[in-house]
């Protein structure tokens, strides 16, 4: 654990150091300065199956993410200074300005872009198609999973408004070909991270008004370093160096073959065999072996994300004929949630089946994420004085959080004493996405319930196919996992709005909208906020859009462990560990990095002749 935890500390100070520099101009990275003559030109890598999308404003996965940093160029990116250090410099903007505070509490930024800035078909990047694309991706039309990224933005309330307000746009305007404006509703401190997140990056409107354009080389236009040459679903998707690229002449990799499967066998056999030179999952039965035959390319790398299962809110728990209904129904399944939360071995889960350094997670936001005093975020959640978060993650507490969860569970199930088995509990089925490791633990989290007599099935489905079945709300209980999206707690909060893309627990959808259970008071840090058996749209989504209202960071940050709070309430997030990123990396590779995000980066390396 205190490997890991260096690791996690490690990158939030990159993060820190990216959240308050990176104001000059581009310059290339440690790694391109390091080599004065590129060797091969071609790398072959496997992140995962086909990706969901290659949409910029639709993508809400980390494989396409890191797909997307390498076809597209935004206004900043993540780059590795001269020291290692990962920092967020300018890319298509020439600086990354300080904002200018107005009169009624809004921020004004004034960006110029680049001289030279080139779509991939050669035709020239302008300020319009930024401001196209983020209003594009704010849009009620598209309603994108990242959507909610910017509401930070003037305007977007108007936008997403119950009642249509004529007109409504975010503030962001091209005032000529190279020059963007964007006021912002009022100061953010995470700011020049999202203008790296692909949410933010351009896109044509000539070009997407053709809703397949993301799917076929042939109609794809980027304005980053590569782009795409060629396609063959569900087997390769094949980037080439973009000569219309700005800064081209320091890319280093001519080819990225990125190899799509899910086979975590089919991804080792490869590596070995040298045809792939970068793989994102192992088989977990061979860590053990790996580890021990590639001390080197084996990689365990810290990451700021948790690994959870999340419950459908309006899956029906409660036993037949229970008669419970309303608030007293849906207070009883969150207590059962919260109560079959306890009965997992977290510590097994990490140590003998994930084995890659993992630590057990007592709390959603990461390990990784700090308060204001920089004590770790996760270490002050929850309300227990005697351990950290919302649950005794120890080995020595599991025969008590057994015991939690039986009493529980015994005050809405028949149990049989003399077998120690629960009757009456519905069926569940798990679903989870084709992977061994993801399997193993399915297979761990079935035998636990099976052991106080629930039974689960397992399903499984490839990866673009789970994703929009999760998303759609067609699931019982799930495994899920969230990386931080920038250096701020809220990126793991804001994502469970009810009008968020990326709420696959469907709070405040379907039935779920009008449970009125919650309750809200902020009067004793001066809002005028008190709510009792609200719904979800009375409370979190307000404590949410208050959270983001805050400039006193002291407050803000006690908003967002009460919004920790509520959601942790409902029993419907699991989490089980807190992320470390394993894959395998072969030897010949030099200047790769990858960030906290999650995403891995090829344009500079090099490989070994």
């Amino acid at each position: 654990m205190k490997k890991y935890l260096a690791l996690v500390l490690a990158l939030a100070m990159a993060f820190s150091l990216a959240a308050c520099g990176g104001n000059s101009a581009p310059t290339a990275p440690a790694a391109t300065q390091a080599v004065e003559e590129a060797t091969g030109s071609s790398i072959a890598v496997c992140l995962a199956s086909e990706p969901d999308t290659l949409d910029p404003a639709l993508n809400s996965a980390v494989d396409g993410a890191t797909m997307l940093v390498h076809l597209f160029s935004g206004l900043a990116k993540w780059e590795q200074n001269e020291s290692g250090a990962l920092v967020i410099v300018p890319d298509a903007a020439e600086e990354l300005v300080e904002g200018v505070e107005n009169e009624d509490g809004t921020v004004t930024y004034t960006y110029t872009l680049r001289e030279g800035m080139k779509w991939s078909d050669g035709k020239d990047v302008t300020a319009a198609d930024f401001a196209y694309a983020w209003q594009r991706a704010a849009s009620v039309d598209l309603a994108a999973d990242y959507g909610y990224m910017f509401e930070v933005i003037d305007g977007y309330d108007d936008v997403w408004a119950e009642e249509p307000v004529e007109g409504a746009a975010l503030n962001v305007k091209a005032v000529d070909d190279r020059t963007l404006e964007v006021t912002l509703a009022n100061a953010v401190s995470y700011w020049n991270e999202l203008l790296a997140f692909p949410t933010y990056f351009p896109v044509r409107e000539d070009v997407v008004s053709n809703e397949s354009w993301a799917t076929d080389p042939k109609t794809y236009v980027c304005n980053g370093a590569y782009t795409i040459t060629g396609w063959d679903h569900n087997s390769l998707i094949t980037l080439e160096k973009n000569p219309n690229y700005v800064d081209a002449d320091e890319i280093l990799m001519d080819q990225i073959q990125v190899y799509l499967s899910d086979d975590a066998n089919n991804m080792l056999t490869n590596f070995k065999n040298g045809e792939w030179q970068l793989i994102d999952d192992v088989p977990t039965n061979e860590i053990a072996a790996l580890k021990e035959a590639y001390p080197d390319e084996f990689v365990v790398a810290g990451q700021i994300g948790t690994y959870y299962v999340c419950w459908n809110v309006n899956e029906e728990i409660l036993p037949a004929g229970s008669g419970l209904e309303g608030a007293e129904a849906e207070n009883a399944r969150a207590e059962i949630r919260n109560a079959i939360s306890l009965l997992f071995d977290r510590n097994y889960i990490v140590e003998d089946i994930a084995q890659g350094g993992q630590v057990p997670a007592s709390s959603f936001v990461a390990m990784g994420m700090t308060n204001p005093d920089g004590s770790q975020f996760y270490k002050t959640a929850g309300s227990s004085e005697e351990f950290d978060g919302y649950y005794n993650v120890s080995p020595d507490a599991l025969e008590d959080n057994f015991a939690q969860c039986v009493e529980v569970l015994k005050k809405y199930y028949d149990y049989d004493e003399a077998t120690g088995m629960f009757s009456g509990f519905p069926t569940l089925t798990y679903l989870y996405n084709t992977s061994e490791g993801h399997k193993a633990i399915g297979e761990y989290l079935q035998s636990a319930l099976a052991g106080v007599g629930i039974t689960m099935n397992l399903e499984n489905q490839e990866w673009a196919t789970f994703l929009n079945t999760r998303k759609n709300g067609d699931y019982s209980i799930a495994r899920n996992g969230w990386l931080a999206d920038y250096n701020d707690p809220i990126c793991f909060l804001d994502m469970w709005t009810t009008a968020s893309g990326n709420n696959d627990v469907q709070f405040g959808k379907g039935a779920h909208k009008d449970v009125a259970v919650y309750s809200l008071d902020l009067t004793d840090l001066g809002y005028d906020v008190a709510v009792e058996n609200g719904t979800w749209a009375d409370t979190y989504d307000v404590l949410i859009k208050t959270i983001k209202g805050c400039t006193d960071n002291e407050v803000r940050y006690e908003l967002m462990h009460r919004a920790e709070d509520l959601l942790m309430s409902t029993g419907c997030i699991c989490p089980l560990y807190f992320y470390t990123d394993i894959y395998m990396l072969d030897d010949s590779v030099s200047g790769f990095f990858s960030n906290p995000l999650g995403y891995k980066y090829f344009m500079y390396c090099t490989t070994a002749a």
